[in-house]
């Protein structure tokens, strides 16, 4: 009898420590998408050629299946396991097979 209390008891006391935020549960980086470097993004230029958007970009996420290769669509998440998240989306249009404008939603939580 004595065992089954000591044991409640020691059982209670480490379900107590785990609820008490003394014991912190590790939370991994979630990251999807492309990875946008600033200084890759900033050397794409209007009347660029797909293929050296892509050297500098990397395959899109998304390409429209309506529009063919006249929008690409590079999307970046990243939610690090103790802090906000991180969005950002860079939409580079082509017209013709070369770049005809870039849209650029920045870095935004």
């Amino acid at each position: 009898m004595a065992r089954l209390i000591l044991y409640s008891i020691l059982i209670g006391g480490l379900l107590q420590g785990c609820g008490s935020g003394l014991l912190s549960v590790h939370r991994p980086d979630v990251q999807q998408g492309n990875a946008i470097e600033e200084s890759r993004l900033e050397q794409v230029q209007i009347g660029m050629t797909q293929r050296q958007v892509r050297f500098l970009l990397g395959e899109p996420v998304l390409k429209d299946p309506f529009q063919g290769d006249r929008r690409w669509d590079y999307v970046y998440y990243l939610k690090p396991g103790d802090g906000p998240a991180v969005h950002r989306r860079v939409i580079i249009l082509f017209d013709g097979g070369l770049v005809s404008g870039i849209e650029d939603s920045g870095p935004r939580q």
